[in-house]
């Protein structure tokens, strides 16, 4: 699972950052809606996705409720579904 969560915050991420490029054609260069058209639903899947990942490596893992929470809020802002992903890893025991 927590693999699966590791390919869930990066996809996210990168999601993030096609919606980012998208949203600076859209409106500062107010040239293009293509990207936000294409990668705004992406992202919009990809978030759930991401969301569903940290409550699902949660119950695997035994996070807390504080982890759980801070896992949900890295999904809004920019990139840091990656720390949260890294923070976590790191966290963790790894199987031998």
């Amino acid at each position: 699972m927590l693999r699966w969560f590791r390919v869930a915050a990066v996809a996210e991420a990168c999601s993030w950052a096609g919606l980012l490029v998208g949203m600076f054609f859209k409106h500062v260069t107010e040239t293009s809606e293509l990207g936000v058209k294409i990668f705004g639903p992406i992202h919009g899947a990809l978030f759930v996705l991401y969301g569903l990942g940290v409550l699902l490596s949660a119950r695997e893992a035994g996070w807390g409720r504080g982890t759980v929470v801070l896992g949900l809020a890295c999904a809004v802002p920019p990139f840091t579904s990656i720390w949260f992903e890294r923070r976590m890893a790191a966290r963790t025991p790894q199987p031998a």
